[in-house]
């Protein structure tokens, strides 16, 4: 996947997590608990999404390596 395809792959997630965020408004270095306003659960949600859509494991310690799309494109880049 390109990382724009992993970019809209990760907002497509992020907003069936979290209905009421608007993708087009999202920037790069939006993070998800500051900027978001996600919560803990809604947090583990959206690993649970990103694990089901790339078949990757994130554990609780690459947290941190997804809480912004710019992070989480090139996380999920090299995890692929």
């Amino acid at each position: 996947m390109t990382p724009q395809e992993i970019r809209a792959a990760y907002l497509e997630e992020l907003t069936r997590v979290a209905p009421d965020i608007d993708p087009e408004t999202v920037a790069d270095d939006d993070h998800l608990q500051d900027d978001l306003e996600l919560d803990s659960m809604d947090v583990l949600n959206l690993v649970t999404a990103l694990h089901a859509r790339f078949g990757v494991d994130i554990p609780e310690s690459d947290y941190p390596q997804i809480a912004t799309p710019a992070l989480a494109v090139a996380y999920l880049g090299k995890a692929g």
